[in-house]
C-alpha cells in the first residue's frame, strides 16, 4: 500500500499516485484530493521505500506505521504532545524499540508522526505490504499443483 503513497521534496503532505507517463508522474493530494503532475526534475520517494535506522538492522517505515496504529489504536497521535526532543524520543523508542537515536533525528521523527496523522487522516490504517502477503498464497498454490 505504501508503494503508491508519495513524498515529494518541496511540497508539504502526502500524494497517491494516480497514473504515470514518459517524464512524469500524476499524483493526488492525501488531505485536498487536488490532482497535478510531477515532472522528473523533482525528488520524489515512495514511503514504501523508506526505512529507519535501528542498532542492528533498517525496519520498513511501514512496520513503524504499524507498531504506531497498534500503540494509538490507529488513531491520530496529537503532534502537539511530543514537541521536545525528550516526548520524540519517548514517541519513538514506544514505536520501534531498538531505533538508533545517533542516525534518526528529531526533524524525522516530526515527519514519521505527521505522515503517519496524514495517513491516518485519509482512512488509510493497513500498512501491510500486499507482497509480503500474496507471497505465502502462491507457495501454497504451487504446493498443490506438485
Amino acid at each position: 500500500m505504501l508503494k503508491k503513497i508519495l513524498s515529494i521534496s518541496g511540497r508539504p503532505g502526502l500524494y497517491k499516485l494516480v497514473s504515470y507517463g514518459k517524464n512524469m508522474l500524476l499524483v493526488e493530494g492525501l488531505t485536498d484530493g487536488h490532482r497535478f503532475p510531477v515532472h522528473s526534475r523533482e525528488r520524489v520517494m515512495s514511503l514504501g521505500d523508506i526505512s529507519i535506522f535501528t542498532t542492528n538492522e533498517d525496519v520498513p517505515l511501514s512496520q513503524v506505521f504499524e507498531n504506531a496504529a497498534k500503540k494509538f489504536e490507529n488513531k491520530a497521535v496529537d503532534a502537539k504532545e511530543y514537541a521536545t526532543p525528550e516526548k520524540l524520543h519517548e514517541f519513538m523508542g514506544a514505536v520501534l524499540e531498538n531505533w538508533d537515536a545517533d542516525r534518526v533525528h528529531n526533524s524525522d521523527i516530526k515527519k514519521i508522526i505527521a505522515w503517519y496523522n496524514i495517513l491516518v487522516g485519509a482512512g488509510i490504517t493497513d500498512f501491510t505490504s500486499k507482497e509480503e502477503e500474496a507471497e505465502p498464497a502462491e507457495d501454497s498454490t504451487e504446493e498443490t499443483k506438485e
